[in-house]
């Protein structure tokens, strides 16, 4: 991730209260990744980090979102054409 670099935020509805969500572009990376449709295993080897470091990170950008899962999260910026 490059330093200095602030993603513009992304709204997201979350029941009315519309509050702006932003994306870095390694999170984006990650999800454009999984939606490729490989293993969690092959997508952090992909992008250099441990299987558990990248499930953590997939984690974080649910609970970002407001999805229950990371295929949620990744319909979430394809509908929005961040991947």
């Amino acid at each position: 991730m490059r330093e200095g670099i602030v993603p513009a935020p992304v709204p997201v509805s979350d029941g009315g209260k519309n509050l702006p969500v932003s994306l870095a572009d390694d999170e984006l990376q990650l999800l454009a990744e999984i939606a490729t449709g490989v293993t969690t295993d092959v997508a952090a080897r992909r992008l250099e980090l441990s299987a558990r470091t990248l499930r953590r990170r997939l984690r974080a950008i649910c609970d970002q979102l407001g999805v229950n899962t990371p295929i949620e999260a990744v319909v979430w910026a394809a509908r929005k054409q961040l991947i």
